[in-house]
């Protein structure tokens, strides 16, 4: 698997929430933080379709998926004794290659201090850190997608602050499988302890392909460190293209369609 690396700083945050930082590009202070594809692990229940050490949500396979979207609303995470980090995503590979293609939230506790941020990231290359405010309960709305030059557009936007990003990028990865994920990131090169996130969490709504992605109970999976159910998502809702996730074992209700 790989191991990157990102330097990511801690810059004030003028909106008044207490405790929370946006994370920024300054080179010192904030540990190395790195994404990575699924690393699979037998699940403990019967329930979900699959179980990783660092990812839980959904994914879909088959393809080629050549577009995926996803909206969710940034959670919040409790402070910690120790450090603790979580990332929120949509990206086309991974799931059953080392290719990725993703953008998303970072929602972290370290330093005393939880830490907020966006970013995006093509595997093998490090992960760019995006400049935009991004607080907990705000909404996000992500796209991928392939141009009919062959390039890709990155988009993310935060909805709930009229702040967005853009960017146009090479990639090849062989487009196996699109998710929606809530992630224990990798610091210092092992998978990092979840953060405890605030629940429910909505992913709603996602596509890929430009379609419904018709999401199924299979298609979900659930997070598993130290032999514990760390992050469940809920069943499909009723229209197939959005979840619900929850810190801990409990699957919460899928949100209302």
């Amino acid at each position: 698997m790989n191991r990157l690396v990102l330097r990511l700083a801690v810059a004030a945050c003028a909106s008044g929430i207490a405790g929370g930082t946006a994370l920024t590009t300054a080179a010192d202070a904030a540990p190395t933080i790195a994404h990575q594809p699924r690393v699979s692990q037998k699940p403990i229940n019967t329930r979900s379709g699959w179980a990783s050490s660092n990812w839980s949500g959904y994914a879909i396979t088959g393809g080629p998926f050549t577009a995926v979207t996803g909206s969710w609303v940034v959670a919040s995470v409790a402070a910690s004794r120790k450090s603790t980090y979580s990332s929120s995503w949509v990206g086309i590979d991974g799931f059953n290659n080392s290719n990725l293609i993703q953008t998303g939230t970072e929602q972290d506790y370290y330093n005393g201090q939880t830490h907020y941020g966006a970013w995006w990231e093509i595997l093998p290359a490090a992960e760019t850190p995006i400049s935009m405010t991004v607080l907990p309960g705000d909404v996000m709305s992500a796209r991928i997608s392939r141009n009919s030059n062959g390039s890709w557009t990155i988009s993310i936007s935060d909805t709930t602050r009229n702040e967005s990003f853009s960017i146009v990028q090479s990639y090849s990865g062989p487009l196996t499988s699109a998710e929606w994920i809530q992630e224990a990131p990798t610091v210092g090169g092992r998978v990092a302890t979840l953060a405890q996130y605030s629940s429910p969490d909505k992913f709603d709504p996602g596509t890929a392909n430009g379609a419904n992605p018709g999401l199924t109970a299979a298609d979900g999976g659930v997070m598993v460190q130290r032999n514990i159910q760390v992050s469940t998502p809920s069943n499909p809702d009723s229209d197939t293209d959005g979840f619900n996730m929850a810190y801990g074992a409990t699957a919460p209700s899928p949100p209302s369609s």
